[in-house]
């Protein structure tokens, strides 16, 4: 059954869906792209920017060196985009099932690689299912960062996919994802429509199944960056999926052994200004912005986020956890709708 799901998403992508256009519902669009990314997107290869089907913005700050891994790479926007972004010295990994978004993706990687100015590729893609990375070649703690935008709802082991990103990344590494996700469990019967699979609506995880799930690999804290609610706006789909709600969660995760609880070490956090592109302030998630030379008073968990990540060295970080003060009092994150609003409580901040 998991198989013929594969198949079908992989002929929804690779022979009906011929651009963007194509798709039947905007579960699949983005907005609020940064302007920087937008003056990057504008050179990239038409061919490419035509096939992508991402549901929102899925790359964090402070990217320069690292190795990313994008799941779902599909025609190569993402990696092209972070190719610019980690810079030379940084390598990009995409990782798609579908042969023939596989195949643009490759014949571009000359031309991006000439407008940036590079003197050899710093990107690869690789033919691969995200249940599986080892199939692909991507061995324990090799990189720095995962993202993935609007594929990890099509994986019919979202347990496997998520058990191999954080096998693959570095401790102190992290996920950073946008996806649909659902106000309750999906179906077996919608599950099993290939319209509602592949415009990304079946597949997805029910948020308080997505947080149960991190818990039970170790991952205690997940932050969310934003979010929106997606309308699908044709007639027959809406039918179909009655009362349930969807959402396109932009959400970031570390591999860090974190506490299931923000707690109270009174730690003070001051960012200092030194990332190139925010001299400002530094935006953790969708309650914690740091202005730049402010001490602001955090958690133990959001202590861990910025002193044991490739965030440390733009932070100063007082106090320990020798002294404990109790629960850090955190504001709820919002992370879909409730049974009676849009709000809920996420992860612990």
């Amino acid at each position: 059954m998991e198989q013929n799901i594969q198949q079908q998403v992989q002929d929804y992508y690779g022979r009906e869906l011929n651009t963007s256009q194509d798709l039947k519902t905007n579960a699949c669009c983005t907005d609020d792209i940064p302007t920087a990314h937008k003056r990057i997107l504008a050179t990239l290869e038409s061919e490419v920017l035509e096939k992508y089907y991402g549901c929102g913005v899925c790359v964090p700050s402070a990217v320069e060196g690292l190795t990313v891994l994008d799941l779902g790479s599909g025609s190569g926007r993402d990696v092209y985009l972070l190719s610019k972004l980690v810079g030379e010295q940084g390598h990009v990994i995409g990782v798609d099932m579908t042969e023939e978004q596989l195949a643009v993706a490759n014949r571009n990687i000359a031309a991006h690689t000439t407008k940036f100015g590079y003197a050899k590729p710093n990107v690869e893609f690789r033919h691969g299912y995200i249940e599986d990375l080892a199939s692909a070649g991507i061995e324990d703690n090799s990189v720095d960062l995962v993202v993935s935008n609007c594929v990890l709802n099509l994986s019919t082991d979202k347990a496997a996919t998520y058990r191999e990103i954080f096998r693959v990344l570095k401790p102190g590494g992290e996920l950073f994802i946008a996806d649909v996700f659902a106000d309750r469990r999906i179906s077996e019967s919608l599950r099993q429509d290939p319209v509602l699979y592949g415009e990304c609506l079946s597949g997805a995880l029910y948020t308080e199944d997505f947080r149960r799930l991190l818990r039970e690999l170790g991952i205690n804290d997940y932050r969310l960056m934003s979010q929106r609610r997606l309308t699908i706006d044709n007639e027959e789909i809406e039918r179909k999926v009655g009362n349930i709600k969807f959402y396109s969660l932009t959400v970031r995760a570390f591999k860090l052994a974190l506490e299931d609880q923000c707690e109270d070490y009174g730690q003070v956090a001051t960012y200092l200004g030194t990332l190139p592109d925010e001299p400002n302030g530094f935006t953790l998630d969708d309650h914690h912005h740091f202005e730049t030379g402010r001490p602001m008073l955090v958690c133990g968990n959001t202590a861990d986020m910025l002193a044991l990540t490739r965030f440390g060295a733009h932070f100063r970080l007082d106090g320990a956890k020798d002294r404990h003060f109790g629960l850090f009092p955190c504001g709820p994150v919002a992370t879909t709708a409730s049974n009676s609003s849009d709000d809920t409580t996420g992860s612990c901040c």
